[in-house]
């Protein structure tokens, strides 16, 4: 028998019978890793014990104790513990496809009745049952026939057509746990006791079509989490707990921010307090770009499909796309225009509006711009995505040399930004080329490296994403982190030699000729509406003072105190501050509570001590303690928290 030599991660080089498995490997090594191995990367692909390895290889072995190796192993071995308990419990269920997710997994199941919360409980305790009998997982390739007579046998319709979809030549694996099988490409953990059996939990469930295709079956699925150990899970259901109490949806309601409804589906009704935020953190980002240098522009919503199918956009995104037909006058054809998507081509057109100069370079043209595209309702959720959106974008025309600058500019900008915002800390992500795409490796290298050397010099940690920027060039993508440990992905700058090129922009260069600028697109919020969205869950509904839509009350205890509280909300509004007067008849603690639950920031109450001399008494939301203020120093000092930053 041949042999093969695999390479380990310390440099030490083994030789085994070629057909040697992880499993083997690991035994070779020691008993004790026998017992711990999980899986392995053999030359960088996630490997089940299993499987055979034929050729030379570099291989690493995983335990438990790795993280990403093993979330990703137990969370999918659940998800078929999962649909064998079910099948257990009721037989007559059709089984579909279970893929991991984030913090966990879903199964699709075609069932005549509706899961119940009861039902859920039936499952995990089956579950916890399977798992606690550390039934071994076996796994087979089979041929396409075999395949299919077993399905055919067991009436598994959907199994069918997976294996239909699968292309021919392509390995067919079946995975036992127990005495339950399923397609599935793995890997898997090698019993079903390796996976803990108190650290998942059943969430919900859910409506689902067959392949996400609407003309298919309504399937139902149920969504599960799991991790690590029971400890993670705790802290995964508390930080729900926490993020149901801070659903923007909810306190949008309570703050009476906006609303949406069914006659405009994925469009956001803005209320008078939402659209004070909105505009508020609109005019904060304008001041901040023009600073920035930036020049700002407005473009067309509606634009014939001619720059769509110019730019690529058609062919690409027009399934997006609302589309709109017009009866010209005196045209034999219906004009066909679409909302536009995004602003990229229309800020190109104002680009090439004149002939530009290298000196006129970097160009930083920014809109605050509307934009559509059509998701599916199942997808919508509050502000996070809808169908009607405003981009605070940017788009920089400059030349290759220019690239490196303007990026760690922009990141410092960002940085800023966001610190202004409330959020201390981002992730950056470098997507570097994919294997399909345009320009030469010598472009690809240069512009990569202007990337890595920016972000080098602002001083930030960044990982690199091999392999996943777009075709026509590499991109960043900044996440942030929110108060209770959600990451949020919102700012990105992409550079793009190609739309440039298809829409004919040009600049003259120092040696008098023609030359293709870079375009770079860039966001930092990503949209208004899934920004505000973030804000309001971050801080819970109570918003910095500055951002704040209702920023002060001025409450009357006594009737005879009316006129000093019109006084001191007159003072206050002279000084830019929205301060508004509650002068009902009605207790100060009723009084409090209300503007408390609406998140007022804060409260001044009025009292004859007050009146007489001339002081207001201040509460701060989530403050119990209550101090004294002159009228002069009050206003002089909120009117100072209400500036913009910055």
């Amino acid at each position: 028998m041949s042999q093969i030599s695999l390479t380990f991660p310390d440099g030490n080089v083994r030789s085994y019978a070629a057909g040697v498995t992880p499993a083997d490997v690991a035994a070779s090594i020691s008993t004790s890793l026998a017992k711990k191995a999980i899986s392995a990367t053999v030359n960088g692909a996630h490997f089940d014990l299993q499987w055979p390895i034929t050729a030379d290889a570099s291989i690493a072995l995983h335990t438990l104790a790795d993280d990403n190796q093993a979330l990703e192993l137990i969370r999918h071995d659940l998800a078929h513990i999962m649909a064998r308990a079910v099948q257990e419990i009721w037989p007559e269920v059709k089984v579909t496809i279970g893929p991991v997710r984030d913090n966990g997994w879903f199964y699709d199941f075609d069932r005549a009745e509706p899961f119940t919360p009861e039902d859920l409980a039936a499952i995990e305790a089956k579950m916890k049952h399977i798992i606690n009998a550390r039934d071994p997982v076996k796994t087979e390739v089979w041929d396409r026939a075999r395949a299919i007579a077993h399905y055919e046998a067991k009436g598994e319709p959907f199994k069918l057509e997976l294996i239909a979809r699968i292309p021919e030549g392509e390995d067919l694996r079946m995975y036992w746990h127990g005495p339950w099988q399923d397609l599935c490409r793995g890997p898997h953990l090698q019993h079903t006791g390796q996976v803990p059996a108190d650290a998942f939990k059943l969430m919900n469930v859910a409506g689902a079509y067959w392949l996400g295709d609407s003309s298919r079956p309504m399937l139902q699925r149920i969504y599960g989490v799991a991790f690590k150990n029971r400890e993670d899970l705790k802290a995964h259901l508390t930080m729900l707990e926490e993020a149901a109490k801070r659903d923007h949806r909810r306190l949008g309601k309570e703050m009476e921010l906006f609303h949406l409804q069914e006659e405009a589906p994925g469009m956001v009704f803005w209320h008078p307090n939402g659209w004070q935020i909105y505009r508020t953190l609109e005019d904060y980002m304008r001041s901040r770009l023009r600073k920035a240098n930036y020049k700002e522009i407005r473009t067309p919503q509606v634009v014939d499909r001619i720059l769509w199918e110019k730019s690529g956009h058609w062919e690409a995104y027009k399934e997006n796309m609302f589309i709109v037909e017009v009866d010209e006058e005196g045209a034999k054809e219906k004009r066909i225009n679409a909302l536009k998507p995004m602003n990229c081509p229309c800020h190109v057109q104002v680009y090439n509006q004149g002939l530009k100069s290298y000196r006129e370079l970097p160009l930083r043209l920014a809109e605050f711009g509307s934009c559509h595209r059509y998701e599916s309702s199942g997808s919508m959720h509050g502000l996070m995505r809808v169908r009607g959106f405003t981009q605070d974008d940017a788009h920089i025309f400059c030349t290759e040399d220019q690239i490196e600058a303007e990026c760690a500019d922009f990141i410092t900008l960002l940085s800023s930004v966001y610190k202004d915002l409330g959020f201390d800390s981002f992730e950056i992500k470098l997507s570097t080329r994919p294997e399909v795409r345009i320009g030469s490796d010598e472009t690809w290298d240069k512009v990569e490296g202007a990337l890595e050397n920016a972000i080098r010099k602002v001083g930030v940690a960044y990982e690199v994403d091999p392999g996943e920027g777009a075709f026509y060039g590499p991109k960043l993508d900044f996440k942030l982190t929110d108060a209770i440990g959600r990451k949020w992905q919102c700012g990105t700058f992409q550079v793009d030699a190609q739309l440039p090129d298809r829409l004919g922009a040009e600049y003259i260069g120092e040696d008098g000729m023609k030359h293709m600028p870079y375009m770079l697109h860039r966001a930092i919020l990503g949209s208004f509406e899934r920004f505000i969205g973030i804000l309001i869950e971050n801080y819970a509904g109570k918003l910095p003072f500055w951002l704040a839509p209702r920023q002060v009350v001025v409450a009357s205890i006594v009737s005879d105190a009316d006129g000093f509280v019109h006084e001191v909300v007159a003072a206050l509004k002279a000084q830019g501050v929205r301060a508004e007067a509650d002068t009902r008849n009605e207790k100060i603690n009723y009084k409090v509570r209300e503007h408390s639950v609406g998140k007022v920031p804060v409260l001044l109450a009025v009292g004859m001590q007050e009146v007489a001399a001339r002081t207001v008494s201040v509460r701060r939301l989530g403050d119990t303690r209550t101090d004294s203020a002159g009228f002069d120093a009050i206003v002089a000092q909120l009117a100072a928290e209400a500036r913009l930053p910055g």
